[in-house]
């Protein structure tokens, strides 16, 4: 037997434990928080920017009507996020990993989870979500967008909102995503760039989230992509 081979006895069988150890323990806990909003952003975002601010000011909102907010459990705008939602007296649940660097959890959250693999972390932004807000960030807001953009896009889960906040951000993407993949190649359907509200107001984001849940309620299953 090869050594490739010995290295899967000795090795994988104990991390596909480890891994369902990580999504038992998850799904567990999140399936007493109900249907929550997921909030991306910089881990680097500092306390004085304006879009931690507003995060701080939308997660608040967002506690105050009932629904848990969601983050990274990291610094920057996971943070603001977990901070507005405590403040606003509700669930503030943080899905921190472990980095080399960067992520350390925030403290905020009232509901810390910690996980080793990226994308059992990932599944449950996406199982226990009912609606995503993006406030400007790096690779990794950029791959939760179109991880999730993609799902929604697919029919693989619902017609959540996803909220892009911040037009000075968002702006030159939309405007690239519009010209190379709808107008010059058609990659895309007109329809799907329907699929992103962009905004800089706190107020709107809010009520687009809580429209959607007062005219679709939580859904009462788990998403297609789940099932």
């Amino acid at each position: 037997m090869s050594n490739q081979g010995n290295g899967f006895i000795r090795e994988d069988p104990w991390r596909v434990l480890r891994i369902m150890g990580e999504f038992v323990a998850s799904f567990e806990t999140m399936s007493r928080v109900g249907p929550a909003v997921s909030v991306f952003g910089s881990a680097r975002t500092k306390p004085r920017d304006q879009y931690y601010r507003a995060t701080v000011a939308l997660a608040k909102k967002l506690a105050q009507a009932g629904i848990p907010v969601i983050t990274g459990g990291g610094p920057g705008i996971m943070a603001a996020a977990n901070q507005g939602a405590t403040q606003g007296g509700g669930k503030s649940v943080g899905l921190n990993i472990a980095l080399p660097h960067e992520q350390k959890s925030n403290g905020y959250a009232n509901i810390p989870l910690h996980f080793h693999y990226f994308f059992a972390r990932k599944v449950c932004f996406a199982k226990y979500s009912v609606a995503y807000v993006y406030m400007p960030g790096g690779f990794g807001t950029l791959d939760e967008l179109f991880e999730v953009l993609t799902l929604v896009q697919t029919e693989r889960i619902p017609k959540f909102p996803l909220i892009l906040f911040g037009r000075k951000h968002w702006t030159g993407l939309l405007k690239w995503l519009r010209a190379e993949l709808n107008g010059k190649n058609h990659f895309i359907a007109p329809r799907d760039l329907d699929l992103l509200t962009l905004t800089d107001d706190v107020d709107e984001a809010v009520r687009v989230i809580c429209d959607y849940l007062e005219h679709t309620g939580p859904p009462q299953s788990v998403p297609m992509a789940f099932s």
